[in-house]
C-alpha cells in the first residue's frame, strides 16, 4: 500500500494508553480490506496508531464513520505521507500546520 495513516492522541497514563489500544482493536476488527491497521507506538507524551492504505482521505471518513463522534476527537492529530517519505498531509484538525510523529 502507497500510504501510511498516522492517527495521533496525547498520552501521559496507562489510561489514556489503554483507551488507545481500544481504538486500535476496533479498527483492526471493523475497517475493510482497503485498509491495514499497522500497528501503534507510544513515547514523548503521545500515541500513534498507523494505517496502511493506497487512499488516506477515504480511509479517514471510514475511521470516523467506524469511531463516531467520541471525546478523543478533541486531541486528535491525523496526517498521511507516502510510505518512502517524511513529508505528511495535514487532515485534522483544521489549522494545524505540523505534524510529527516523535
Amino acid at each position: 500500500m502507497k500510504y501510511q495513516l498516522v492517527l495521533q492522541y496525547p498520552a501521559s497514563s496507562i489510561k489514556d494508553y489503554d483507551a488507545i489500544i481500544e481504538i486500535e482493536d476496533a479498527l483492526v476488527a471493523n475497517l475493510g480490506d482497503d485498509d491495514e491497521v499497522d500497528g501503534h507506538d507510544a513515547g514523548s507524551g503521545e500515541v500513534n496508531i498507523f494505517i496502511r492504505t493506497d487512499a488516506p482521505k477515504e480511509a479517514f471518513e471510514r475511521v470516523k464513520s467506524l469511531l463516531g463522534s467520541r471525546d478523543f476527537w478533541v486531541d486528535a492529530r491525523v496526517a498521511y505521507r507516502e510510505a518512502a517519505k517524511n513529508e505528511y498531509t495535514i487532515l485534522w484538525p483544521k489549522g494545524l500546520d505540523k505534524f510529527t510523529v516523535a
